[in-house]
This record gives structure tokens, C-alpha cells and sequence, in this order.
């Protein structure tokens, strides 16, 4: 069982690393102008492409739950986040969104009543002081605008991706995606005419890009990532995340040029670190059976199964 646990954290940790590499992407090859068109571009191919996979539609009330949802995960977020891959460094703007992991531990306490594990607690803390290493707790000169929409889609997708565990249990993770998706593009496309007018002009580049970001850092990411939030704890979850700024920071290096010494090197390794920690599985009494589906989930919250 403990295999298969580290397996789909490993199959979570797909989602993030892809997240972290779309930064590079976008502040390099995409146009800077057109943030919302280019989450129409990245979210729209990306979920008719898995809704022709999943072969679901909505019930019910999936159609308003898959339009909050799309809003938070998808529409408001791509567009914060492309113009935080515009205005800040790659390794900046991934390590700001790192404080997702404290933000999902936070909502599932309010929304799912479910208490913060101590292991997850630590290898959050851990991760994100190896985050505050890697920036040197100094963001002096950094666009504002770009803090506050990296920080606002931190908050937007973890209040999401928890609702997604709270209303989510009984859906599989094609068909979740593709709602998602679909719904944050219907979201995104009329306010994309009325302030950005017709779609931009793609060059090679930029084609190559939005390519990238809609088949591996949106299809293939939210597919593992739903996945993950149906087998594995949201504490668990989110200190996987933590692989999102650190695929930022080896990126902006390898790709973009940006400076990496000591101290990228301690807050990576401190980052890992807390990964390990986080996501080591929780010791359970064994006078008290536990349901199958929280077997692997790494979570005290699991309930007993009498």
C-alpha cells in the first residue's frame, strides 16, 4: 500500500514541476499584452481536449460547482499568473506561489474540518523558510503588481483545490479536469473580447508556447494533480507543490540566465527537505481500521471504518 502512496505522490508531483517550467515559458516566449487571451489559449484547448477523453459531462449541480471552480483554479488564475511570468523573474514568481502549501493546510482545516498533521506542519515550514533562503528574504525592487497577482492566485487555487477534495470525492480525475477547464475559459473569453479585442498574432515562438503550456503544463498537470487531491491528504498535496518553485529556480538558471549560488543551493536542498518530511506517512492505531479510500492518504483525518 505504501508503494502505491508514493506513487501517486509521485504522479502529483508532475502537476507542480510542470507549473514551475510554465513560468520560463511564458516570460519568454509569450506575448506580454494579452494575459487574458492567454489563458483562453492555454485553458480552452487544453479542456476539450480532455473532456474528449473523459466522455462526462455536468450533472447537477456540477455545472455551478464546475463554474466556481473553473473561476478559481483556471480563469482568475492563468491570468494572475501570466501577469506574474511577465512582471517578475521566474524564480521569484514560482517562490511566492511555494506559500501555497500553508494556504492549502489552512483551508482544509476551515473548509474540511480536517486538523493539520505535525509532519505536514514541519515539512511545510521547512519548505518555505528553503524558499525564503532561495529569494534571500529580499524581494526589494520586485513589480508590485506582479507580487500581488502571484500572491492572489496562491490564494485562489488553494481555496479550489480544497473545495475540489470537499465537493469532488465521487469524480474521476478526467472528467474534473475537463469541467474545470472549459468552465474557467467560459469564464475568461468574453472579458478576453471586451478588453483585449481580438486574440494576438502568434509567432512560431509564441505557438510553441502556448503548445507547451496546454498539453503539458495544463492537461497533463491538472490531470495528476486532480488525481493526487482524490488519493493523497490536501497537506500532503501542497507540500508536494514545493516542487513548484524549485522548478522555477532551476529553470530561470538553466534557461533564462538568473542567478543561482549558495543560498539557491541550501533553500533547494531545505525545500526537498521539507517535501520528505511533509509527505512521510502518518502512524495510525492499529486497533482502529480506517476506511480504504484514506489508506493512502497519509492523513489522521481518516475516519474509522465502523
Amino acid at each position: 500500500m505504501e508503494d502505491k502512496r508514493w506513487m501517486w505522490i509521485l504522479v502529483t508531483a508532475i502537476a507542480p514541476i510542470a507549473w514551475g517550467s510554465g513560468y520560463v515559458v511564458t516570460h519568454s516566449l509569450l506575448p506580454a499584452d494579452s494575459p487574458l487571451w492567454g489563458g483562453v489559449l492555454r485553458a480552452l484547448p487544453a479542456g476539450l481536449i480532455v473532456l474528449l477523453l473523459a466522455r462526462r459531462l455536468p450533472r447537477g449541480s456540477w455545472w455551478w460547482r464546475s463554474l466556481v471552480l473553473g473561476t478559481l483554479n483556471v480563469g482568475g488564475f492563468f491570468v494572475l499568473v501570466y501577469v506574474a511570468g511577465q512582471r517578475l523573474p521566474s524564480s521569484l514568481a514560482a517562490t511566492l506561489m511555494s506559500a501555497s502549501a500553508a494556504c492549502m493546510l489552512l483551508f482544509a482545516w476551515l473548509l474540511l474540518r480536517r486538523r493539520p498533521r505535525l509532519a505536514a506542519v514541519v515539512g511545510a515550514t521547512v519548505g518555505l523558510v528553503g524558499v525564503g533562503v532561495m529569494l534571500g528574504f529580499d524581494a526589494e525592487g520586485a513589480d508590485p503588481w506582479g507580487v500581488a497577482a502571484s500572491l492572489g492566485a496562491m490564494v485562489a487555487s488553494s481555496i479550489g483545490f480544497v473545495l475540489t477534495v470537499r465537493w469532488g470525492s465521487d469524480v474521476p480525475a478526467l472528467p474534473m479536469t475537463a469541467w474545470q477547464l472549459v468552465a474557467g475559459s467560459i469564464v475568461l473569453l468574453p472579458a478576453a473580447v471586451l478588453v483585449e479585442g481580438a486574440p494576438p498574432m502568434l509567432t512560431v515562438p509564441s505557438a510553441l508556447g502556448f503548445a507547451y503550456l496546454t498539453l503539458v503544463a495544463t492537461a497533463l498537470a491538472y490531470v495528476a494533480w486532480f488525481a493526487g487531491l482524490r488519493r493523497l491528504s490536501p497537506g500532503v498535496v501542497g507540500v508536494v507543490g514545493l516542487l513548484n518553485p524549485v522548478t522555477g529556480v532551476v529553470l530561470g538558471v538553466a534557461v533564462a540566465g538568473e542567478a543561482f549560488g549558495v543560498p539557491q543551493a541550501v533553500g533547494v536542498g531545505l525545500v526537498l527537505v521539507g517535501i520528505v518530511v511533509g509527505a512521510a506517512p502518518a502512524r495510525r492505531r492499529a486497533d482502529r481500521p480506517v476506511r480504504q479510500r484514506w489508506s493512502a492518504s497519509g492523513s489522521l483525518d481518516a475516519t474509522s471504518g465502523t
